[in-house]
């Protein structure tokens, strides 16, 4: 059931602390956490503790929440010094856009040139 932890969920068992992450930020609705394959020299994972499969349905069941997830991902951007020159906010929803953990996230990358179009 959305907003529920899944036993099966990678992000599910960070939220709960039982997998490792190094995690950079965290609130009461949100945990932020540095990628174990950064695509840039900064790359930081923000998810809401609660499980929603995608941005899309995130944002549908729980707006305030889909905010808060854009709230920390600034937060986390300003803490790593990025505000400054620059970064990307990214939400992958689907399998076809490249989301392989389906618990809604953010990507914040920055620290490096970012070429549009992405990808």
């Amino acid at each position: 059931m959305a907003g529920e932890a899944q036993a099966d969920c990678l992000f599910c068992r960070i939220v709960k602390g039982e997998i490792p992450a190094t995690i950079v930020r965290e609130s009461e609705t949100t945990v932020a956490f540095r990628d174990i394959n950064p695509q840039a020299p900064t790359h930081v994972l923000v998810i809401p503790r609660a499980h929603y499969p995608d941005a899309a349905s995130l944002a549908a069941a729980e707006p305030a929440l889909a905010a808060d997830v854009l709230r920390e991902a600034g937060e986390v951007a300003a803490a790593e010094g990025l505000d400054g020159s620059g970064y990307r906010v990214v939400f992958n929803t689907g399998a076809g856009a490249g989301q392989t953990v389906f618990h809604a996230h953010a990507h914040v990358l920055g620290g490096r040139g970012l070429q549009w179009p992405p990808g």
